[in-house]
């Protein structure tokens, strides 16, 4: 479960990492009784369960003498597809550098790998996939309280007497509030010190109740829809959408868009022995997603009929292309009721992904 940023921001406050000064307000007149808790010039943050907010206007900086009003034009917009109704107010930081600074479980050796590079903000994926070098990482054994000195060194180099409180800061919450991502992005500078000018922590859906977080809490409409229908789905942030069945398969489709330079906008395991109604149901949960351009559907047939697959799909009547990869149970079948309504059929997941991420470019 993802808490929205100023949750976010409230533990990291607790733990003793600096945040800005700020309020959250649910309509514009809570924001005009506050102004004189900030400078001249406010940011107003969008809390809606994606990325890409800046990008897509949720991030608005403005005057005093404008923030009611920009407040308002804000409360009445949808970012991404979600409609804005919190938004985190804060005090501008005067910043100096940005740092990038997370916690997330490796997935290969089972343990926190913590990752830095002395470039945050919203283009830290692109630093990642230019210049992998940039980005430092470690793994650290789940049964140490903290990160040891010696790695916090090998982490953050010349930076580790400013940083190396805030990285065991961090770990601790990652390890805490069983999270399975903690991230500050950026870390940044600013004349009074270090400070979380963003955050997000994503907590594992089997620790909400030792978390006393409840079922369901913040999770998007779409992600109750497809709890509704029995799918494993995440909200992701790019225009790719993402369908497997098998969480190991969907994750490697993930992986696969993001190594061909794309973004996935979900993750969706459809589950096993799925049916035309299920697909169906799938299929256009995904497309509904404002920002799919293109759909990846890679479904290896054991319990599921690929002829079953190709009926949703078809039923599904959608507008985005759908890039299938087929394989298994009634392959021919569910091939031929694709390919005579003009749909390409593709071998490999490797096929099938390049050709969302040339059909986007």
């Amino acid at each position: 479960m993802r808490l929205a940023e100023y949750e976010a921001k409230e533990i990291l406050k607790t733990y003793g990492i600096p945040v800005p000064a700020g309020a959250v307000i649910r309509s514009p007149g809570e924001l005009g009784p506050r102004l004189g808790e900030f400078g001249d010039e406010i940011v107003l943050k969008a809390q809606v369960p994606v990325g890409g907010r800046g990008k897509a206007g949720g991030i608005i900086v403005t005057g005093k003498g404008e923030a009611v009003s920009r407040a308002a034009a804000l409360f009445g917009k949808e970012i991404r597809g979600f409609p804005v109704r919190e938004i985190l107010a804060e005090e501008r930081l005067a910043i100096g550098k940005e740092y990038y600074l997370s916690i997330a479980v490796d997935r290969s050796s089972r343990q926190p790998l913590v990752l830095f590079a002395e470039a945050g903000g919203v283009e830290i994926e692109a630093v990642a996939r230019e210049r992998p070098e940039a980005v430092r990482r470690i793994i650290v054994s789940p049964l140490l309280a903290e990160i040891p000195p010696f790695a916090l060194r090998d982490l953050l180099g010349d930076l580790a007497k400013d940083l190396a409180p805030v990285a065991n800061r961090l770990y601790r919450i990652f390890r805490e509030k069983d999270a399975i991502l903690a991230e500050i992005n950026p870390l940044v500078t600013t004349p009074k010190g270090i400070c979380a000018a963003d955050a997000k922590i994503i907590v594992d859906e089997s620790a909400l109740a030792r978390q006393k977080l409840g079922k369901g809490r913040a999770k998007t409409d779409r992600e109750q829809q497809a709890e509704a229908h029995g799918f494993s789905y995440v909200d992701l942030d790019g225009d790719i959408g993402v369908i497997g069945n098998g969480a190991g398969l969907t994750m490697a489709t993930i992986d696969l868009i993001a190594l061909y330079g794309g973004k996935a906008a979900n993750f969706l395991d459809v589950g096993g022995g799925a049916d035309r109604e299920r697909v169906k149901h799938a299929v256009q949960l995904v497309a509904g997603l404002p920002s799919v351009k293109v759909i990846v559907l890679n479904i290896l047939g054991g319990i599921t009929r690929c002829d079953e697959v190709a009926k949703g799909i078809l039923e599904a009547g959608i507008a985005q292309k759908v890039m299938v990869r087929l394989a298994g149970v009634n392959e021919d079948e569910g091939r031929a009721l694709l390919a005579g309504k003009g749909y390409t059929m593709f071998e490999t997941m490797d096929e099938a992904v390049l050709a969302a991420a040339g059909a986007i470019r």
